[in-house]
């Protein structure tokens, strides 16, 4: 499955082996395995949850910050409340590697639920 687009992509191809997500943005991917993309895909349902909690609350030109660890993953929102970006970080538990990731506006919403999409269409 790819969805691609000017400037994202996300592919899953089990085919692969142990890296068989790949995200990629602009001019670098990034492949996960199974385990990784899933605990990214929980993270974000979390940031998503904080920020419709409080979207209600702010005004449309109010800045935005939030920010979530949940081992092997850190993130962040930066925005406001209809537009932000996001920033990972990722820490190997296994230490094999770790990698940052940055979406910018308007790339993080759409691979956000591109992504959400996708682990929901796997259950």
């Amino acid at each position: 499955m790819l969805k691609d687009q000017k400037r994202w992509r996300v592919l899953k191809d089990f085919k692969k082996g142990k890296f068989c997500f790949l995200i990629g943005v602009d001019n670098w991917s990034i492949e996960l395995q199974k385990n990784e993309f899933h605990s990214l895909y929980l993270l974000l349902i979390r940031i998503n949850k904080q920020l419709l909690g409080i979207k209600k609350e702010l005004l449309d030109e109010e800045s935005i910050s939030i920010e979530l660890e949940q081992l092997p993953w850190f993130i962040e929102l930066k925005g406001k409340k209809n537009e932000w970006s996001l920033r990972f970080v990722f820490e190997s538990q296994d230490q094999t590697r770790s990698f940052e990731m940055y979406w910018p506006i308007p790339i993080a919403q759409n691979l956000f639920y591109e992504i959400k999409n996708m682990w929901d269409s796997m259950e």
